[in-house]
């Protein structure tokens, strides 16, 4: 059965290199990074090759990078640690309503120990407003995150502006860029971040490895005692198979970034879209300033489920679920105001690296056959 993977925002294959970069540490490499014999040094010097690659994507110093086991754990340590270390300086937090549960849950554990979260709006794009931010700063306010990009709209949030403004504040700021990293500029100058998160998979690195960026200067928590690892912020021995995955990821995200071949290919199929279907289908999200690889649409009076689940050798992903027979809207396009009978029937389509046109062509077949 011919298949089409069009998912990339949820998880990406390996890339070749990434695979070559991490198997000498399957085999020939296995010592202690932290041991200072000769089977501990080299993996050592790997741990530090891979750290420098990171930073190269994020255009920040090495030993501002933290590895962690993926973009949760990188949320958790930014809010958690920052929370912990800097309570005593104020305990209001500011997010959007339309964070991705790595950033919302840790929240609302932070708000049982005492910690006030305020959320602001989105409009109809999936764009928070730097003005409402700036609004809901108070003389307490220690914290400000906001995602760099929507997972589900692919909406670019205008976190220049935002991070900006919480320097003029002198309140710690942090985006999680899991979603935007090697698809669009992640320079932790240039967007005014104090902290930035990562995730190995969504950059053709493997499951469970991230990191975390920490301005030099930004005090945290750690969440895990122990030795002193990763500066002092993670304790337990690095996974220095993985980080070199994530390394190698990284440095050729740089060669990717500034390519036009993904969003020429969204582009193309939103327009075999809207041919196939005009009127009966709707963009959500914004129509420029989004990932130039992310394409969520709503197939109006539809059900994005039963669509997905009638073409199974289609991997896509759906902005809606049946519970007992009613649709629900996921929290995104519900704090987008997008009616039900729109949004009952959104569906993501994300491309990626490995993504050629005659996958969506076919795709377009399986759906004007289904819808």
């Amino acid at each position: 059965m011919n298949k089409v993977y069009l998912d990339y925002n949820a998880s990406t294959p390996l890339a070749p290199e990434v695979v070559d970069a991490m198997n000498p540490l399957l085999t020939d490499f296995y010592g202690n990074p932290s041991a200072l014999h000769w089977a501990g040094q080299p993996v050592k010097e790997m741990l530090m090759i891979a750290r420098k690659q990171v930073a190269g994507l994020l255009s920040c110093l090495p030993e501002e990078v933290i590895f962690t086991s993926g973009g949760s754990e990188a949320n958790n340590l930014a809010l958690k640690g920052y929370y912990f270390k800097h309570q005593q300086k104020g305990k209001h937090i500011i997010t959007s309503k339309i964070e991705h549960p790595a950033i919302m849950e840790p929240l609302k554990f932070l708000e049982r120990l005492g910690a006030e979260i305020t959320m602001v709006d989105v409009d109809a794009f999936g764009m928070v407003s730097p003005e409402d931010v700036e609004d809901a700063i108070r003389e307490d306010t220690i914290l400000i995150t906001i995602m760099h990009s929507n997972n589900e709209v692919g909406t670019l949030q205008p976190i220049e502006e935002i991070g900006g403004i919480a320097r003029r504040h002198r309140i710690a700021f942090h985006t999680d860029a899991s979603q935007s990293a090697g698809k669009v500029p992640v320079d932790v100058d240039l967007l005014n971040a104090d902290m930035l998160t990562i995730a190995g998979h969504k950059l053709y690195a493997p499951k469970g490895i991230g990191a975390l960026y920490i301005r030099k200067g930004i005090e945290l928590e750690p969440l895990i005692h122990g030795a002193g690892h990763e500066f002092g912020l993670r304790a337990g021995t690095e996974n220095t198979l993985l980080a070199a995955g994530l390394g190698k990821a990284c440095e050729l995200a740089q060669e990717h970034v500034w390519d036009r071949k993904l969003a020429d290919l969204t582009n193309y199929f939103w327009g075999r879209l809207k041919e196939a279907f005009g009127d009966e289908v709707a963009l959500n999200g914004h129509e420029e300033k989004r990932l130039p690889n992310t394409l969520n649409v709503s197939f109006i009076n539809r059900v994005g489920q039963d669509i997905l689940s009638s073409i199974p050798q289609l991997a896509a992903s759906t902005g809606s679920a049946c519970h007992s027979g009613k649709v629900e809207l996921s929290p995104v396009l519900r704090e987008m105001k997008v009616p039900v009978h729109v949004g009952m029937g959104a569906v993501r389509f994300s491309l990626g690296r490995y993504t050629i046109k005659e996958d969506l062509d076919q795709a377009v077949s399986w759906l004007k056959e289904t819808v």
